[in-house]
């Protein structure tokens, strides 16, 4: 038999070990797979036809399933696992104009026979069937006992398998990492790497399988391998989250139902705290007792189609593609547009989604039906003034309680359920706080070059609660309680973030709130972001812990006591209605109250922008930490970003009303366009600055020449023309100039675009303390300083306009405004096909003939926060045709997109105005 091998696709590029690059796997993905695909297909079509194929088996390479079809040849897969659930993860990475390629792997995978599928399977809808088998497992070569006895290892001695896939370079290995009297069998390492006394090396042709079953734990990372034999042979995996592989959940969750997993988080692996773990593990019994013959099951069932039987159903098995494609279709449901055909059961999912999977505070709360908050929790201080979504976190609260209760024989609860169980004492003092999300109806990005802004407080919100305990009396998790010194206890800081399965994050947080403290002082703010920015899987910890590393940097505070702290948000990320601002926000308020601390709200707004600028490290404005502290609910905060001056707040007429409306396409004030259009308008504030200096210097020079020459009296120079340009010579915002001023004598000065390079050769810096000049990076200068001069101006209309006298008029003119305001965001360089026909489908909307028949409903729109996607704000009249219309908007987005785009309304109040509660459990 002749074998020719070809790379067909290239799975994922890893950057270490445990992390994944997203965004370099699919670009090798698109150079092996999609740009010679039809070359590809050519190829193996004719060599499977010379060779007369009867079968084709693929481990879920796509287009061998396809070359297979065309060839008129059956094909089969067998895996856990398919590309375009990994790759949908990828492409909300790297951008929608990807998305083609889930759809045409899907496609692909869809000419297959069935797929042979293995335990702790993701969801794989595209496959026509599916047969289930057992375990897939290697064979062992020898026993237990001869491994032992090979490598010189003591029936008495304890030994941990350390199996990371042949990638452990660089991790440096120590002694004092093991508990006393274990031994460490080290798979992979190469030949220069030393280890200490008590670890070994395995050879590189040591067969895996033998001294995994032949050790009492293993430490690794998540793979089917690895899964696979963990369970087969009883022994206990202490695992490392891998980040950014669809994969891990599903077969994490395998291990940790049949007890054979303990989760590492990756900094105890990196300094050595491994022992906590290790002990924790060996003490676990795992229940796997199910078949480890997939092997020779799979086989017989090959054997079977080759021969010409046919196993499958060539159904399409409803219910369970379905299923699956809800769950493929939560990963893409921000993937916007399609180059293809969508399949028919891709639809069916999201429709199921949109149904099923609402977010929290959009959900109808029948406060009848909640158990009463006082039935369980007693409030000791505070007003949950009858919120919905703070009742139904309250009854959360409860829920997580009694799951502690002995008499809870409930076996699946979530591990963020169980570790916040685990973390509380019940019987003590809980505070809560809240703090909505903000939507952006005027003022965007031009807050921080000093614009006034309207905003208004979302009703979606964020809870936390948080509970202080003396060291000695903190409930600790077992790995944090191993860290504690022998004699004495530490301050430990514990976070359990709820909904972290739905994102590529760890679902629990825990430090030493030492590492906070360096010499007696606080850390630097550049060493808090590079401790949290180590592990992108818990880098979302920055956003609560930060809040405690800013009220020590800049209030002097000190904790000595342990810090518990749950989150609960249902502000949904990703889609510019600042669900990062609403956590830091809710955080820094429960803290606050922990601790008995009066900040004022304006300077606790302040203090969390500190946070997401320098710990975070995005650079934001403040208006976000702003409207959610001082907002209220059915109002707008007007605010001069200068650095946060509150007006005050602006009533909503009654007859105007404001929507949100999510593009679908994700949104973050890190990306890299938001920031270059930050350094644009600061390049574009000092290029002014240096010209109006130039021309004061000019103007001094022409009055002091002609006062020698002729006598002139400089009181009789133009004074109101030198003060101008001394204003703007030291101009600290960009908002402080007018348009008229602007387009008079700086916007011909100024560069469409610079280089970084040139400009630092000529102005050597830009002043602006939370970005920095790339030299190699070419800057858009013109857009992004003229956008906040004129959205200022525009602003301001806008706010007059909302206490004119109700008009189709007033309507018309807001609406103008925010139209002005989005396309100025486009020249700027922060739009998106999404957003732009989210506005253009309200433009027709407003325009169409039924709507001028009928008076109009809406009148405009705008792309909010930092732009290229991210949620649209639209305005109309506050009555029932306008929600219809909303309606239609979202089917006619749906049609041409496959996104139905979740519609923001209603607002609640702000986190000053709310306050917090203190509970206590009832007896």
């Amino acid at each position: 038999m002749l074998v020719f091998q070809v790379l067909l696709d290239c799975g994922a590029v890893q950057a270490d070990a445990l992390t994944v690059d997203r965004l370099a796997s699919l670009e090798k993905y698109i150079q092996t797979a999609v740009l010679p695909r039809d070359s590809i297909l050519a190829t193996e079509v004719e060599w499977l036809k010379s060779i007369k194929a009867d079968l084709v088996v693929s481990d879920v390479v796509p287009v061998a399933c396809r070359a297979a079809a065309d060839a008129g040849i059956r094909a089969v897969c067998c895996t856990n696992f398919s590309w375009d659930f990994i790759y949908a993860d990828y492409v909300m990475a790297a951008g929608y104009h990807n998305r083609s390629i889930i759809w045409q792997i899907a496609e692909d995978y869809s000419h297959c026979e069935f797929v042979i599928r293995l335990p702790g399977y993701c969801p794989m809808p595209a496959f026509r069937d599916v047969i289930d088998v057992p375990l897939v497992v290697r064979r062992l070569h020898k026993t237990r006992e001869q491994v032992r006895k090979e490598l010189g290892i003591l029936d008495s001695q304890k030994v941990l398998i350390y199996n990371f896939g042949g990638q452990p370079a660089g991790w440096k290995l120590k002694k004092e990492y093991l508990p006393e009297g274990w031994i460490c069998l080290v798979c992979g390492a190469s030949e220069d790497h030393e280890v200490p006394s008590n670890f070994v090396k395995l050879p590189k042709d040591f067969y895996t399988p033998d001294a995994i079953a032949a050790s009492d734990v293993m430490l690794g990372k998540i793979g089917y391998g690895t899964t696979s034999e963990a369970l087969a042979y009883k022994v206990p995996l202490v695992f490392v989250r891998r980040d950014y592989f669809n994969e891990e959940p599903f077969l994490r969750n395998m291990i940790e139902h049949y007890q054979a997993g303990v989760e590492m988080i990756r900094r105890d692996l990196l300094i050595g705290h491994w022992a906590p773990y290790i002990q924790r593990a060996v003490a676990l019994k795992p229940s796997y007792d199910g078949g480890v013959n997939g092997g020779e099951v799979a086989a017989r069932l090959l054997q079977d189609t080759a021969l010409g039987q046919y196993h499958a159903s060539h159904g399409l098995s409803g219910a369970r593609r379905l299923r699956d494609a809800i769950v493929l279709g939560y990963q893409l449901q921000r993937i916007i547009g399609k180059d293809i055909a969508i399949p028919a059961w891709y639809s069916l999912a999201q429709n199921e989604l949109s149904s099923r999977t609402q977010l929290p505070n959009k959900e109808v709360v029948d406060n009848s039906s909640l158990t009463k908050e006082n039935d369980y929790f007693a409030i000791l201080h505070g007003d949950h003034q009858g919120l919905p979504d703070t009742l139904g976190f309250l009854k959360s609260l409860a829920e997580i309680q009694s799951s502690c209760s002995p008499q809870n024989n409930n076996k699946f609860q979530t591990r963020e359920h169980l570790a916040a169980a685990a973390m509380f004492n019940w019987e003590e003092e809980i505070f809560l706080s809240r703090a909505p999300g903000r939507l952006d109806v005027m003022g965007g990005i031009a807050d921080y070059s000093g614009s006034l802004v309207l905003q208004m407080p979302t009703r979606e919100a964020c809870h936390v609660a948080i509970q202080r305990n003396h060291p000695s009396k903190q409930k600790l998790w077992k790995h944090a309680q191993a860290r504690q010194p022998k004699d004495g206890c530490t301050a430990v800081l514990q976070i359990v973030s709820f909904g972290s399965e739905l994102g590529n994050r760890g679902p629990t947080f825990d430090m030493d709130l030492s590492d906070f403290v360096e010499d007696g002082q606080p850390i630097t703010y550049e060493k808090a972001y590079n401790y949290f920015a180590r592990d992108p899987a818990q880098k979302w910890a920055a956003y609560v812990a930060g809040t405690i590393l800013v009220l020590m940097t800049e209030l002097g505070i000190r904790f000595e006591d342990s810090i518990s702290i749950l989150v609960s948000s249902g502000v949904p990320e990703g889609k510019g209605v600042s669900s990062s601002a609403a956590v830091e926000v809710a955080s820094m308020t429960a803290v606050a109250a922990a601790h008995g601390l009066n900040i004022d709200p304006r300077h606790l707004a302040l203090l969390c922008q500190k946070v997401e600028n320098h710990i975070v490290g995005a650079p934001c404005g403040v208006m976000d930490q702003m409207a959610s502290t001082c907002g209220e609910a059915d109002k707008l905060l007007a605010m001069v970003c200068q650095p946060a001056e509150v007006l005050g707040l602006v009533d909503i007429p009654p007859t105007v009303r404001f929507w949100g409306i999510d593009s679908g396409i994700r949104h973050s004030v890190g990306g890299s366009d938001y920031k270059s259009v930050r350094v644009g308008a600061f390049m574009g504030r000092k290029i002014i600055k240096s010209a109006a200096s130039v021309e004061l210097r000019s103007s001094l020079s022409n009055i002091s020449s002609a006062q020698q020459i002729n006598g002139f009296n400089p009181d009789e120079a133009d004074e109101d023309s030198k003060d101008l340009l001394e204003m703007e010579a030291s101009l600290d915002y960009l908002c402080n100039l007018s348009p008229h001023r602007y387009e008079a004598s700086y916007a011909t000065r100024l560069p469409e675009s610079l280089s970084g390079q040139e400009f630092v050769e000529k102005y050597l810096d830009h002043d602006d303390s939370v970005t920095k000049i790339d030299k190699e990076r070419n800057y858009a200068v013109r857009a992004p300083t003229r956008h906040p001069i004129y959205e200022n101006f525009r602003v301001k209309a806008f706010k007059a306009l909302l206490s004119a006298a109700p008009s189709n008029d007033q309507l018309s003119a807001l609406g103008e405004l925010m139209y002005q305001c989005h396309f100025s965001y486009s020249a700027c360089g922060l739009g998106s096909n999404g957003t732009d026909r989210l506005v253009s489908l309200v433009q027709e909307m407003q325009h169409s003939k039924s709507s001028k028949s009928e008076g109009g409903t809406l009148y405009g729109a705008k792309i909010t926060g930092g732009g290229s996607g991210g949620t649209v704000c639209v305005v109309g009249r506050n009555c029932l045709r306008s929600n219809e219309q909303l309606i239609e908007i979202q089917q006619r987005y749906k049609s041409a997109t496959g996104f139905l785009p979740y519609v923001f309304e209603g607002s609640s109040p702000g986190a000053a105005k709310f306050g917090h509660l203190q509970i206590r459990l009832r007896s």
